[in-house]
């Protein structure tokens, strides 16, 4: 351990694992992030988070928290009001960011009102009239569960059958069904993602999957799935990209660190779709991507990210 980083940071615990549909992604993103605290001689506990975690932490004896939970429980706004309550400084956005960032639904609606661009939508029900959804949506939709991260339950429909199927399997996430589901406009795409680390817009990535869409097994298996970063954009529609992710950014409230992922209409507006405040940090992850094109390293980004904790 290096005695700078422990006057610096203190004791870190690291959170990752946990019991969310993305438990697998986290564990990958906690090694890789282990590895670098280890490498920069950050005093740090990794710690996997189980359902008695609120007992353990006072144990460890902490002096700041490193999230590297994906999805529920950890990315939603439930972890961080926690850390606030047990007054433990933590990595990324706080309660009510996190909490937005999490459902796609409110989030969707916020930016509507503010008027920023993101496409039209449905919320789906047992008793929705799938046909006429189809037809106001365009005839091709995306559907997802509100609340999930990483391509968790979503799935393309052109059809009244195939939309009630994927509402179907959308719903399946949720053990208690209660999941709320979207639909939205498919998009033809490109696909692009900015990073955005302590105030800083990273360059942003192009995403192009050989996959029906940029599913679970895309992002983080697949090794046919290309990033082109710098995304080869004109310096003109980087600027207007890189300003339109950090107005959502900035709107849902988010802080130290996140990612906004943006898909291009048929007309090729910008359309936002998601803020991701604990991105993946894996050996596919974008996050990493973008910071070693702006000349940081992997050990070089966590500890920025760590320090935008203090």
């Amino acid at each position: 351990m290096n005695n700078t980083m422990i006057e610096k940071f203190g004791r870190v615990g690291l959170l990752y694992g946990g019991t969310s549909s993305e438990r697998e992604v986290s564990l990958m993103s906690g090694a890789a992030i282990h590895k670098a605290l280890q490498n920069l001689g950050v005093d740090v506990i990794a710690i996997d988070a189980g359902e008695n975690l609120l007992q353990q932490l006072p144990s460890y004896q902490l002096d700041r928290v490193f999230i590297a939970l994906h999805g529920v429980g950890g990315e939603d706004g439930t972890l961080q009001g926690a850390l606030e309550y047990l007054n433990l400084p933590y990595t990324g956005s706080g309660v009510l960011a996190s909490a937005l960032a999490m459902d796609k639904l409110r989030c969707k609606q916020m930016w509507q009102g503010i008027g920023l661009p993101t496409t039209d939508f449905a919320l789906l029900e047992a008793d929705s009239d799938w046909a006429a959804i189809l037809e106001r949506l365009g005839g091709s939709v995306m559907v997802r569960p509100a609340c999930e991260g990483s391509s968790i339950g979503m799935s393309r429909a052109a059809t009244a059958e195939q939309l009630q199927q994927a509402w179907r399997d959308a719903v399946a996430t949720d053990a208690d069904q209660q999941v709320a589901v979207i639909a939205e406009p498919l998009l033809p795409g490109p696909e692009y993602t900015v990073a955005i680390l302590d105030g800083q817009l990273l360059p942003s990535i192009r995403i192009e999957s050989n996959a029906e869409f940029y599913d679970y097994q895309a992002k983080y298996f697949s090794n046919e799935t290309q990033y082109l970063c710098p995304s080869e954009l004109s310096g003109q529609r980087e600027q207007e990209l890189q300003a339109l992710c950090l107005q959502a950014f900035e709107s849902v409230g988010c802080r130290g660190w996140g990612r906004v992922d943006v898909m291009v209409d048929s007309q090729g507006n910008y359309q936002l779709l998601e803020v991701n405040t604990v991105p993946g940090m894996t050996s596919h992850s974008l996050v990493p991507m973008a910071a070693k094109a702006a000349g940081l390293n992997f050990d070089q980004l966590v500890e920025k990210v760590l320090e935008v904790s203090l």
